[in-house]
């Protein structure tokens, strides 16, 4: 059974990060077109769960799963779409979790909308907090299970999805803004 487990914010985690995605882009090598850091423990000061989320943006999905043995070799057990279409999700560590992989073909919306959320929750750190505060009482209430702590905490995520779209719709009308008066 897999404990809930949220943790004060590690450093390590950013490094932890760094030493996997140069592990993953050497199977995944040709397909990949980024790979980015997300979820709890890629934003500075949240409290997490101390498992690391990469997530990949590949040329074509459907060559993903002629990785799976590299990606079993790594430690990773290989679940298919595991619940998001057009996904795969890869886990490491059995029950005492160390990394999730989620792996997206270019164009894919749920990409932006994790790196929005990462974003979103970097820049405003109030929000950061209250996030993280929640997840503590949410571990606290309820260390043996998992579903209902995810559960716990999907109204708040929703809302700071939208929040957090708006918010990158925002930046980036000021970028543009702001490039348009540079070429003036």
């Amino acid at each position: 059974m897999r404990k809930v487990e949220v943790v004060p914010y590690q450093p390590a985690w950013k490094n932890e990060y760094l030493k996997e995605a140069e592990k993953l882009n050497g199977i995944f090598t040709s397909q990949v077109i980024s790979i980015h850091h997300i979820g709890s423990t890629s934003i500075p000061n949240l409290s997490a769960k101390p498992i690391i989320d990469i997530l990949i943006v590949v040329k074509d999905l459907s060559v993903v799963d002629d990785y799976n043995i590299e990606m079993e070799n790594l430690g990773y057990r290989c679940r298919g779409e595991n619940g998001i279409v057009n996904r795969r999700y890869f886990s490491k560590g059995g029950d005492d979790r160390t990394h999730h992989v989620h792996v997206f073909e270019q164009g894919n919306p749920e990409i932006n909308r994790h790196l929005a959320f990462r974003d979103y929750m970097i820049h405003l750190p109030k929000e950061a907090v209250r996030y993280g505060q929640l997840k503590e009482e949410l571990a606290r209430k309820i260390p043996n299970d998992i579903d209902q702590y995810i559960a716990g905490k999907h109204d708040y995520i929703q809302v700071i999805d939208k929040k957090a779209e708006a918010w990158k719709d925002a930046e980036g009308e000021k970028l543009t803004c702001k490039k348009q008066m540079e070429k003036r």
